[in-house]
């Protein structure tokens, strides 16, 4: 069995997050973006983690916040082990975080080049799908081959559409270092379903019992829009 870790992000309630650790996810994520529908106040992260099992990991979601002393701030305010950069920061700026891990989210469109990953002195990069509009939770695929590829660069977090029914094809086509799921787990946005989330996370225990060495592919077609 191969060892991939879960996140669940967007989360907005004690409940929610509190639910997905008792279902065996690793790590929950909170969304600092203020146009997003999932945004979350950091007072209230802050009131929430304080509930929240002492070595459970959390996970602050910021998007093009260049004034690097707000991120700091609210992380320290909210107690969080690891900030996810989801804009368009530079791998200098990701260098001005020391203090925690940090994941820096890229998003792959058709001319993404997976060397590109490299380029981040960060934890992991997570690769996420490409819309013009939206930084994350769309609910959208892009293709995994891109993933395996990029995995000789850096520790590889995969996003992007993952959902109850993909998952384990995703852990055993790409054997990501973590799987990251938002949308795919949710009943409205900023709302988790019990039964999805137990869903999703029984197919992430498959997927890693099921996955090998060997090659592993999936239709073509679940990548076009």
């Amino acid at each position: 069995m191969i060892d991939v870790k879960v996140k669940i992000c967007g989360n907005t309630s004690y409940e929610d997050a509190a639910l997905a650790l008792d279902l065996g996810a690793d790590a929950v994520g909170f969304v600092f973006y203020d146009k997003s529908s999932r945004h979350v106040a950091p007072s209230t992260v802050r009131d929430i983690v304080k509930k929240l099992p002492p070595f459970a990991v959390k996970v602050g979601v910021f998007v093009n916040e260049y004034d690097v002393e707000v991120v700091r701030s609210i992380s320290r305010l909210c107690g969080l082990n690891v900030v996810q950069l989801h804009g368009g920061e530079s791998p200098e700026y990701c260098a001005l975080l020391p203090e925690w891990s940090i994941v820096k989210a890229l998003r792959v469109n058709e001319s993404f080049d997976p060397a590109h990953v490299g380029d981040f002195p960060t934890a992991a990069v997570l690769l996420d799908a490409f819309d013009p509009d939206t930084y994350g939770g769309t609910g959208r695929l892009f293709d995994w081959s891109v993933a395996v590829a990029a995995k000789q660069y850096a520790r590889i977090i995969l996003a992007g559409g993952m959902k109850p029914e993909n998952v384990a094809q995703a852990i055993k086509m790409v054997k990501p270092y973590a799987v990251d799921v938002c949308s795919g787990v949710e009943c409205k946005p900023g709302q988790k379903d019990k039964l999805l989330l137990r869903s999703f996370l029984q197919e992430v225990e498959r997927g890693r019992s099921e996955a090998t060495t060997g090659s592993f592919s999936v239709p073509a077609e679940w990548f076009q829009a």
